[in-house]
């Protein structure tokens, strides 16, 4: 079965098997469309949220905790609803601008797919 089926793009197990429309990884229990992981590949950035979600650039995202940020007199809150993202490569791989705040930078880690 592993023969026709793509190895885990997390861990590289070649032994995936078919959920539904969904590949699973019984090694590391890691979940995905092989249809979005096709396109991903393509593009060559792969950014995920904190939930291993797919982002791409225009989504709109929620921050899933309080950050704090140099040179602001407040955090940035649970629950910033943050919209039009821009992806970019580096250790911060999201370019956004966020009212209140201006133009920012954010790791993916810290947020999840609204």
């Amino acid at each position: 079965m592993s023969d026709t089926l793509p190895p885990c793009p997390k861990c590289g197990s070649e032994y995936t098997y078919p959920d539904g429309e969904m590949l699973v990884c019984p090694e590391c229990a890691h979940e995905w469309n092989p249809g979005e992981a096709v396109e991903a590949q393509e593009e060559g950035l792969v950014v995920r949220d904190a939930n291993g979600n797919l982002l791409q650039d225009g989504d709109t995202v929620v921050v899933i905790k309080d950050l704090k940020v140099k040179g602001a007199s407040s955090a940035l809150k649970v629950g910033t609803k943050v919209r039009n993202i821009r992806l970019v490569e580096g250790d911060h791989n999201i370019d956004c601008k966020i009212d209140g705040f201006g133009a920012m930078k954010l790791k993916s880690e810290f947020v999840k797919k609204a």
